[in-house]
């Protein structure tokens, strides 16, 4: 599949954008018309810039409102029109995007439109241009891309064709089988945009709100599985208006954008295995039975397969202050497992619950206890760390001795460590004997906490990185993204996403939170989230066991200070469920939250935070399947206050 994107989706200037996506490993490149009027490069600076780069120029874009106008003003479109034909002959591109009228069109007459339509094609074909004819959603006659192809049909020249862009299809619920009856050689060029399915203008949705494949909640393989089972050969390019990637890193986000389009090739072509065409099977049968797979003018490169992950290995803190996390994993009832043989790490545990302590980055100045690198059991690590690699994810080796485990890592777009490892049947994991040594019998675990597993972890995302957070651990964990919400708490909303396995073995939770001004510092420039700002969320650790209450006395015992939570939430709670006065008294005097739905029930308490990590303990009754969302803003207000009232003590 030959990839391409248009240049609008990056931010800089034409030139670092031409870079960026050369880096990245594009095929090619739209050049959207702002970009060049804006650039010092001269046309055929461009050129040859883009052939020293490897970088082929697609298509130039847009050309706006040229049908269904009075003679008069298309005399001037047609002058217009000309002058960009010559432009592109001195950049060396041989297509443009003539988008459907929205601002000057007047006359609602097919006929009209297809007679301006032929004149354009016709000058066009004098230059050597083809035209690629597109159905814009909030066009004023032309909305609909069957529409735009029943012009290009009418008008039937060489130079005429049309462009089909996800984006402009699907926000508007059109059906895309309908592609696979078009004429391939009438299909010029295909632009991709993902987005979240909001309740919006659609000008406003897709000028603002539009992302890569695999960031948001289109159907992109149906739809470009369609399109290569018509026959289209052309380029697959990125057009994505996103003012958050529009002020991000342009070589970071020319990454994301071409692991994006590297899953939505794996995505079509498991699509088109699933789904046979209406008129036959997918696939054909060789001579001796095998079966074989059906080809198309478009190949389609797949990746190495894995399956999800089974759950969580380890989860590691960097910790800027060991002697506070130590206390607080005692009190939660975990045991000390030791330090590592060659690290300066130390093991905690609790059942199959796993924590490791990193102190190597203790001393650095800016060092802050934050979750550092989540440890995930699959089937194949080899297999899956290709797969990651594959997929654009920069590696992050860690050093090992003789006789230790070697881990398969890379880095998340928020910098945390993600560690592939080898996942056994009975939940343990091998390198944990490199801990403990010299100790007569590492410790075991407290009785009754054996059945302790990492429930879900909880990650804070940088604004201008969400998405692609999202695409990541979708493309590369094969977890599935569940609709995002959004939770109030004392400093704005906080946006929440969860990512999970089919069989919730493994549930992370990635959080987008607002920035907060430190007092008595400047802003950092504009967007950025730089000096003065910082980020007002914390991360956590849940980790779930078999009897919450027991759990929670334990630790009170071992003098775990809890989080004060209101007596106005347990009057509430009362009110809401009705719960066992007893129950309710148990609840009330653990300092426990609780939750209800059909399925099941939910009870929790959270730890204060040391760093920006807390620690949160659950327990789930029945088929219960969320994270006691009803007391999340209860958890942020409660936290909020903690945190003040520690800054207010002497």
């Amino acid at each position: 599949m030959r990839t391409g994107i248009a240049t609008v989706c990056l931010s800089g200037t034409l030139r670092e954008k031409m870079q960026a996506c050369a880096v990245a490993g594009f095929d090619g490149i739209e050049i959207f018309e702002q970009d060049l009027v804006t650039s010092p490069l001269s046309p055929e600076d461009v050129r040859g810039m883009a052939a020293d780069l490897g970088l082929s120029l697609d298509l130039y874009q847009p050309f706006r409102d040229f049908d269904s106008v009075p003679e008069e003003l298309l005399a001037a479109n047609l002058r217009r029109a000309e002058a960009k034909f010559r432009l592109m002959s001195r950049l060396g591109m041989d297509t443009i995007l003539v988008c459907s009228n929205v601002a000057t069109a007047s006359i609602d007459d097919d006929g009209l439109r297809a007679e301006q339509l032929s004149r354009l094609a016709a000058l066009a074909a004098d230059h050597g241009v083809k035209l690629a004819y597109e159905a814009l959603a909030w066009g004023k006659y032309v909305n609909d891309y069957e529409h735009a192809h029943r012009l290009v049909q009418t008008v039937d020249h060489p130079n005429l064709g049309t462009c089909l862009d996800s984006f402009h299809i699907l926000s508007r619920d059109w059906d895309t089988a309908a592609i696979e009856r078009f004429d391939p050689d009438k299909i010029f060029f295909i632009q991709v945009a993902d987005a979240p399915k909001l309740s919006l203008d659609v000008l406003s949705w897709s000028r603002h709100y539009r992302v890569f494949p695999g960031e948001g909640q289109f159907e992109l393989a149906k739809f470009l599985g369609h399109a290569v089972r018509a026959g289209y050969a052309g380029p697959v390019s990125l057009e994505v208006f996103n003012d958050v990637f529009r002020q991000s890193d342009v070589e970071r986000t020319a990454v994301d954008a071409m692991r994006s389009l590297i899953w939505l090739e794996e995505q079509t072509a498991k699509w088109l295995a699933a789904n046979p065409a209406a008129g036959g099977p997918e696939a054909g049968t060789a001579a001796g039975g095998a079966a074989t797979r059906r080809r198309y003018p478009m190949e389609l490169a797949t990746l190495p397969q894995v399956a999800e992950p089974a759950g969580f290995n380890f989860a590691e803190v960097r910790a800027a202050d060991a002697g506070a996390l130590e206390t607080l994993l005692s009190q939660l009832g975990f045991a000390s497992n030791g330090r590592h043989r060659t690290k300066n790490v130390q093991l905690w545990t609790m059942g199959h619950a796993r924590v490791i302590i990193n102190e190597d980055s203790a001393g650095a100045e800016s060092a802050e206890t934050a979750i550092a690198a989540l440890g995930f059991d699959v089937a194949s690590p080899v297999i899956a760390a290709a797969r990651a690699q594959q997929l654009k994810a920069p590696a992050v080796p860690r050093k090992s001795q003789a006789d230790e485990e070697i881990f398969q890592g890379f880095a998340a777009p928020d910098s945390t460590e993600i560690f592939l490892c080898q996942g056994s049947p009975d939940g343990t994991a091998a390198w944990t004997r490199e801990f403990g040594e010299g100790l007569e019998a590492p410790a075991a675990g407290r009785p009754g906490d054996l059945s302790a597993v990492i429930d879900h972890v909880n990650l804070a995302q940088p604004w201008q990185h969400f998405d692609e957070a999202v695409l990541f651990y979708t493309s590369a964990l094969a977890l599935e993204p569940q609709p995002y919400a959004e939770v109030a708490s004392p400093t704005g909303l906080v946006r929440s996403q969860v990512m999970l396995t089919g069989d919730r073995g493994v549930r992370l939770v990635l959080n987008l939170a607002p920035l907060l001004q430190q007092e008595g510092t400047a802003p950092g420039p504009a967007g950025t989230g730089g000096t003065g700002q910082r980020r007002s969320y914390q991360e956590h650790i849940a980790v779930a066991v078999d009897d919450l209450v027991g759990a929670a006395r334990a630790a009170r015992a071992r003098g775990l200070e809890f989080l004060q939570i209101p007596e106005n939430y347990y009057e509430d709670l009362d009110a809401r469920f009705g719960l066992e006065p007893r129950f309710l008294a148990t609840l009330r005097e653990l300092n426990l939250l609780y939750d209800r739905d059909a399925d099941g029930e939910f009870l929790h308490f959270y730890t204060a935070t040391v760093g920006s990590v807390f620690f949160e303990m659950v327990e789930r009754r029945g088929a219960y399947d969320g994270y006691g969302a009803p007391n999340a803003p209860v958890r942020h207000a409660v936290q909020y206050d903690h945190l003040h009232q520690l800054k207010l003590t002497p």
